[in-house]
């Protein structure tokens, strides 16, 4: 007996690829998330805050390029698992 189509490697397949990137996309996300949380609590950003009423700009955008990414990931992880 002679398999019907050429064997695949697992981590060649196609649908590992296209789940890869969103899942990547979506850890990335939330630990990117997490070090921009951590940095609003910083002493630097306690500071900015008591001067300026807002925390530092690499806080914020560090909270809404995580934001960004988890949201990114969600969205396209979910897609890919409706075509499956």
């Amino acid at each position: 007996m002679t398999p019907a189509g050429p064997l695949t490697h697992p981590l060649t397949h196609p649908d590992f690829m296209n789940k890869l990137i969103p899942l990547t996309l979506l850890i990335g996300g939330i630990i990117i998330m997490v070090m921009g949380i951590n940095a609003t609590q910083s002493l630097n950003s306690d500071l900015s805050r008591f001067f300026t009423g807002a925390p530092t700009d690499k806080a914020v955008w560090t909270l809404i390029l995580g934001s960004i990414m988890t949201v990114t990931g969600l969205t396209m992880t979910m897609r890919s698992s409706k075509s499956v």
